[in-house]
């Protein structure tokens, strides 16, 4: 006959440490940790093309961190908002809420709160304006968006898709205390970049988001629809990153002609295959677009920091 043992000290602190451990994860996956890095790949060389070089590096910090407690709250409160959805589908049911790891409750003052800190932190160390556009982002996001939008368009992403775009007019109102035309052009290219982005994604998981009701646009409209339009705004995108020839030199024209002509061939491909019925891997173009976006903005935050002269 054997006996319990009781629990040595060592024993509890390991387990209070995997508990709080786990607390941690819990909170940190509700704000969607690999979203709010591509949202800060985009920060950077806004500031940097404001500079047109490398800014202050406290500066940079401190509009990291202020975006990325804005981007952990707006997705916080998008799960909020989202749990049923989320609940069945298939992507998203390990999801906090969902598998009942953090009350509702305290996620939504979770993500309140990390919205009040990042408005805070951008205003007392970048300025007013730019806590002003991270807190409409996040206030976009979750009331035009996820509680608006998603559940009543197709059109969902494309409109919604303007509070991913605000990082950029962030960082460069960060650097500058405005928003100038550059600004704005980068916001248009991560405007026109989410559709096909999101769209390919939403390919993949159609059945997800017909089980949940949500009118994506792969739920509503035809494959060869879809595909058509992927590409007609993965066009529009690569286009739209032009209109900065007159405030970058070559490095910047070259990595952008250069990724965005494979850019182009894989939405390409993609709409051929599903033109001739063939099996279509839409992931591919959904992990391609998450790569271009990040090389795109890398060449601006080089050229900008390297500082050769401007082609325009």
């Amino acid at each position: 006959m054997t006996t319990a043992t009781r629990p040595t000290g060592d024993d509890e602190r390991s387990t209070g440490r995997a508990g709080a451990r786990g607390v941690l994860s819990a909170y940190l996956a509700l704000t969607k940790p690999r979203v709010i890095e591509l949202l800060l790949i985009t920060t950077i060389p806004a500031m940097f093309l404001a500079e047109r070089g490398i800014p202050s590096l406290l500066l940079v910090l401190i509009t990291l961190v202020g975006g990325a407690m804005a981007a952990g709250s707006a997705n916080t409160l998008n799960c909020v908002a989202d749990s049923d959805i989320d609940a069945v589908m298939d992507r998203t049911k390990s999801r906090p809420l969902v598998s009942y790891r953090v009350p509702r409750t305290h996620a939504l003052v979770f993500g309140i709160v990390l919205s009040v800190a990042s408005f805070a932190v951008l205003w007392a160390g970048a300025n007013l304006l730019a806590a002003a556009l991270a807190l409409s982002a996040t206030l976009f996001y979750v009331f035009i968006y996820t509680l608006v939008l998603k559940r009543r368009t197709s059109q969902n992403i494309v409109w919604g898709g303007a509070a991913g775009c605000m990082p950029v007019l962030v960082g460069w109102a960060a650097v500058s205390g405005t928003v100038e035309w550059p600004a704005v052009v980068m916001f248009a290219v991560v405007f026109l970049w989410t559709p096909p982005h999101f769209w390919s994604l939403a390919m993949k998981y159609r059945a997800d988001y017909e089980r949940a009701g949500v009118p994506m646009l792969p739920v509503v409209a035809t494959p060869r629809q879809v595909s058509a339009r992927i590409l007609a705004y993965t066009w529009a995108t690569v286009a739209s990153t032009l209109l900065l020839i007159p405030v970058t030199s070559w490095i910047y024209v070259g990595c952008a002609v250069a990724i965005g002509a494979v850019f182009l061939v894989v939405a390409q491909r993609l709409h051929q295959g599903v033109r001739r019925g063939r099996g279509v891997n839409p992931m591919r173009l959904f992990h391609l677009s998450n790569s271009y976006l990040s090389g795109l903005f890398l060449a601006l935050a080089v050229d900008a920091a390297i500082g050769l002269p401007v082609l325009g």
